[in-house]
C-alpha cells in the first residue's frame, strides 16, 4: 500500500507565500541533483546555468481565466430587479466549458442551487442551473450581455487557492508571461517565475521552447483523503500537443538533449501522450494520469516545479521523479532555510540526468 501519510511534512504557516514577488525571476531556486543527492541554493534567474544547447524546455501555455463568480440567488424574496442591491450569497467556480453557454462549475451553497435555480452575477451576466454532475458540481447555462469572455474578465475574480488569503492586486500575476489559451481554473505555477527576458535568454542559448497545453482543473490540487494513495481518483483535464512541439521534443531526445518540463502539468501532458519509447505525436484528449512512486518516466529528464502541499498528488509526482526520501530531504531543507511555499512561492529544479 502506498500510504498517503508517507508524503506529509511539517510546514510553518508563515512560509505559505501570500503574494508574488515584485520581479518574477527573483524567487529562490533549490537545485537537486539526483545522481549525487546534492542540493544547491540559487535564484531562479540562475536557471540558465543548468540548461544547455540542445535541450528542450516544455511549457504549458494555458491561461487562467477569472473563473470565480460571486452572485445572488434569485428567489421570491430576492427578485431579479432587487438583485444588484442584495448581498452576494452564492458562488460559482468555472471548471470545464461544455458549450458556448454551458459550464461545469463548483457551486456554493450546493443544496440550494438545484435544477432551475437562477443566479444573478452582474447587469451583464446571469445563469440558470441546468444539470447536476456531483455533490457541489452543477451545469450552469450563462446569459451574457456581450462576448462571454469579455464579460467574464470584467465580472470574474481569479480563483486563488484557499491558502492564499490576501487579495491579488494584479490579475496578470496569476498567469505566466506566455499564457495563451483560456481554460484553466488554476495556474501552472512553476511557469510564473519566467520573465520574457529570461525566456529569450534561454532561447539564445540554443534551448528549444516547446509549448504544450493542459487546462489545469482544481482536481490537481485536491488533497488525497484515502489512506492508500493509489485509491485516489484524479479529475479529467484536457490537453493538446502540436506537431511542431512533438517534433521539437523528439528531435532533442534523438540528438542527446534533455527534456526539461516547466511544471507538473507539462510532465503529465507528455507522460499521458508519449509512446512506451517516449516518442510523441500531435494529439489531444483528456487525461486522468496519476503519477506516484513506482512510475517509470518515458520522456522527462528534468523538472522545474514549486513546493507542493503535504500529502498532495503533486508531491507524489515529485517523489516518483527523485524518490520519496530525496523529496522529504529537499522539502525539510527548504523549510529550514525559510523558502516560500506553494503557488506564489519559490521553485526547485530537479535533475535526474546531468
Amino acid at each position: 500500500m502506498l500510504k498517503t501519510s508517507d508524503f506529509d511534512y511539517y510546514l510553518p504557516k508563515e512560509l505559505i507565500a501570500q503574494h508574488p514577488l515584485e520581479r518574477r525571476d527573483s524567487s529562490r531556486l533549490a537545485v537537486f541533483h539526483k545522481d549525487t543527492g546534492e542540493i544547491e541554493h540559487k535564484h531562479f534567474s540562475d536557471i540558465t546555468s543548468y540548461l544547455r544547447a540542445g535541450d528542450v524546455l516544455v511549457i504549458n501555455e494555458t491561461r487562467v481565466i477569472p473563473a470565480r463568480l460571486l452572485g445572488v440567488r434569485i428567489t421570491s424574496s430576492v427578485p431579479l430587479e432587487q438583485a444588484e442591491a442584495h448581498e452576494k450569497n452564492c458562488e460559482a467556480l468555472l471548471l470545464k466549458r461544455l458549450s458556448l453557454t454551458d459550464w461545469e462549475c463548483i457551486v456554493r451553497p450546493g443544496k440550494k442551487l438545484r435544477i432551475g435555480a437562477k443566479i444573478y452575477f452582474s447587469p451583464r451576466l446571469s445563469a440558470v442551473v441546468t444539470g447536476i454532475k456531483d455533490e457541489g458540481v452543477r451545469v450552469l447555462s450563462f446569459t451574457a450581455d456581450g462576448v462571454f469572455e469579455e464579460v467574464l474578465e470584467e465580472v470574474g475574480n481569479m480563483p486563488l487557492p484557499p491558502y492564499i488569503t490576501e487579495k491579488l492586486q494584479d490579475k496578470s500575476r496569476y498567469n505566466t508571461v506566455y499564457a495563451h489559451t483560456n481554460g484553466s481554473a488554476a495556474a501552472p505555477t512553476a511557469g510564473l517565475h519566467f520573465t520574457p527576458e529570461l525566456l529569450q535568454k534561454v532561447k539564445d542559448m540554443g534551448v528549444a521552447v516547446a509549448p504544450v497545453l493542459l487546462h489545469v482543473g482544481l482536481g490537481t490540487f485536491r488533497p488525497v483523503k484515502e489512506d492508500d494513495a493509489t485509491a485516489h481518483k484524479m479529475h479529467s483535464e484536457y490537453y493538446e500537443i502540436s506537431k511542431q512541439s512533438a517534433d521539437l521534443i523528439n528531435s532533442a531526445r534523438k540528438s542527446g538533449g534533455r527534456v526539461v518540463c516547466v511544471g507538473t502539468t507539462s510532465v503529465r501532458t507528455l507522460e499521458s501522450a508519449a509512446a512506451p519509447d517516449g516518442t510523441l505525436t500531435a494529439c489531444s484528449g483528456n487525461t486522468e494520469i496519476f503519477i506516484y512512486p513506482g512510475y517509470t518516466f518515458k520522456c522527462v529528464d528534468a523538472l522545474i516545479t514549486n513546493f507542493h502541499l503535504p500529502k498532495s498528488t503533486l508531491i507524489m509526482l515529485v517523489s516518483a521523479f527523485i524518490g520519496r526520501e530525496n523529496t522529504l530531504k529537499l522539502y525539510n531543507e527548504a523549510v529550514s532555510l525559510r523558502y516560500r511555499f506553494f503557488s506564489f512561492g519559490d521553485a526547485c529544479l530537479l535533475l535526474s540526468a546531468e
